[in-house]
């Protein structure tokens, strides 16, 4: 029983390390794309420290590395316990609770302790990220340790087909769209522009050009929402494809059902935001979608036999 104790807190111990890792390079990233190095770290050790900071130093930088690095192998410790305790295998969804909950709760409540505003520190949107990869990372290592059979992460949907499916669709769709947007913005000179204009918008409220912010965390965050999005289509997808199967003459009705919801895209889009489709044009945003629901009906026909089969029946009744 001890032994088994020493073993979980060893387990949580590197566990809340490597997730520490991953949040210093995540920043590292952030701040290096914006020309400032080490600026992150720099910046909280003068928060905690009370002092106001001109430039990162090696000093600052290692002090506030020590601190960051074992509160991470703390809250390791603690995920480790608490698996341990209530008999629970690491999941992928208990790594996202553990970064926007308990990592986020640690981080903003030691600066409310300090006093700091927290408007004058990291952006909150640099932070979550930054937190819900490590929960991420931190879950996966604990599940690996711990040896479990049960599957983590993306080979848990093994055992859903039809999510799989829709997932792997919906990545399609979704990368087909970020492609298309790149090339544009590449052409045009201004890469990452259309990510960056629209989270600006959705996420953070901006109301004009002057707004968009083109950095790494909100493009990161513009990804996430944007994956999301095509996951969903895309198990809606697959679910109508299938439907389609079992009912071929509902064809015609979801094929205006698609144009239905392509008008309200645009639709939404431009009510939430209308200064960002000036910035996209509207050929360029029916383009794209049209081009991921050729990829994602493309994909559907190809991994669906019986689909072909009972629409081409279909076809060759109607040319009787």
């Amino acid at each position: 029983m001890k032994q088994q104790s020493h073993q979980t807190i060893a387990h949580g111990i590197v566990a809340g390390l490597v997730a520490g890792l991953v949040v210093a390079i995540w920043f590292f990233v952030v701040d290096s794309v914006q020309g400032q190095p080490f600026h992150t770290p720099a910046v909280l050790a003068g928060a905690f420290s009370h002092q106001p900071v001109a430039a990162p130093t090696f000093r600052l930088v290692a002090v506030y590395s020590v601190l960051h690095f074992a509160v991470f192998a703390f809250l390791g410790v603690v995920a480790a316990w608490v698996m341990a305790a209530l008999h629970t295998a690491p999941r992928l969804l208990l790594g996202l609770l553990f970064g926007i909950v308990v990592q986020e709760l640690v981080f903003y409540g030691g600066l409310l302790l300090t006093g700091v505003r927290l408007s004058t520190v990291i952006p909150w949107h640099h932070v979550i990220g930054a937190n819900i990869l490590s929960g991420f990372v931190l879950m996966a290592y604990l599940h690996r340790a711990a040896r479990e059979d049960l599957p983590f992460g993306l080979a848990a949907l093994k055992g859903h087909p039809l999510l799989t499916r829709g997932l792997v669709t919906g990545l399609i769709g979704a990368i087909t769209v970020m492609v298309w947007f790149l090339v544009l913005d590449v052409a045009t000179g201004h890469p990452l522009r259309t990510p960056a204009a629209l989270g600006s918008a959705l996420l953070f409220g901006a109301s004009n050009v002057t707004e968009i912010q083109i950095d790494v965390a909100v493009v990161a965050a513009y990804t996430v929402v944007h994956l999301v999005a095509f996951a969903l289509a895309g198990t809606a997808f697959v679910a109508i494809g299938e439907q389609i199967e079992r009912t071929p003459d509902m064809v015609l009705f979801i094929a205006l059902a698609s144009t239905v919801l392509e008008a309200l895209v645009v639709a939404a889009l431009a009510l939430t935001a209308q200064w960002v489709l000036g910035v996209l044009g509207v050929v360029s945003v029916l383009s794209a979608n049209l081009l991921a629901v050729f990829a994602m009906g493309w994909y559907v026909w190809r991994t669906h036999a019986k689909l072909r089969q009972r629409l081409g029946d279909t076809l060759r009744e109607v040319r009787v």
